[in-house]
């Protein structure tokens, strides 16, 4: 399966052309999760990963690995006009990783730069804070075809009591992601737990057994990796 969608390496091949990620996420208190999101891109076989994060936390991402490119712009008061800059070379977007919850940053900076990926037209991934967020404006992420939403059991609560007004049924959970999907203008769902239940509302439902810990962050670069060789 990971072997159809990563192109061939040829003697035309150069830095850039098996993809740019963008890792939009990493505040002061966290640091690991846009590090392992961008890092697992890069294992399974995009080019470029880029973090956009935080001035406290970008010495210790850059501390992880040579190989990422980190923007230290979140708190910047021009960092929505940088990113976007930068998110015209990229091929996909992840959004959320350690972004923290910080009102500016997650609930104003953020928010402004998700409108700018949609603008382009990329296809996005959102994560952790970054479902906060959706979960604070849902018409953010709402028919955007192109959004893959991963939340965790908690997540998905929330976020389903707001768009639903109640609680999902515990004894319904596929059900509750196509409702869910559908409520928000058939995007996709990873609901992740022991197992993973994945549905755009409509094209029916997949049951993988869920990985643990830092290991979902491969998961998720995996389902950008397969986006961003769609668009390349």
């Amino acid at each position: 399966m990971v072997q159809s969608v990563i192109p061939p390496i040829t003697f035309i091949s150069h830095k850039g052309l098996a993809g740019r990620i963008a890792v939009i996420g990493g505040s002061k208190e966290y640091t690991g999760a846009p590090n392992l999101a961008a890092i697992s891109a890069l294992k399974v076989g995009a080019d470029l990963s880029h973090v956009f994060c935080t001035e406290g936390a970008s010495t210790v991402i850059k501390s992880y690995s040579p190989e990422l490119i980190v923007h230290p712009i979140l708190e910047s008061k021009f960092a929505v006009h940088e990113t976007s800059e930068w998110l015209e070379r990229m091929h996909a977007v992840v959004l959320g990783p350690g972004l923290g919850r910080d009102p500016v940053v997650c609930l104003d900076t953020a928010k402004n730069i998700l409108e700018e990926v949609k603008k382009k037209n990329l296809p996005l991934v959102v994560d952790a804070d970054g479902l906060f967020l959706v979960t604070e404006y849902p018409d953010l992420i709402k028919s955007y075809g192109k959004a893959i939403l991963t939340p965790n059991i908690v997540e998905f609560g929330r976020l389903y009591e707001k768009m639903m007004g109640e609680k999902p049924k515990p004894e319904e959970p596929v059900l509750a992601v196509k409702v869910l999907s559908r409520a928000l203008g058939n995007v996709t769902i990873v609901k992740k737990g022991p197992n993973d239940i994945i549905s755009d509302g409509e094209n029916g439902r997949l049951k993988v057994k869920s990985l643990c810990g830092g290991q979902k962050a491969i998961k998720k670069s995996y389902c950008n990796r397969k986006m961003t060789v769609k668009k390349v």
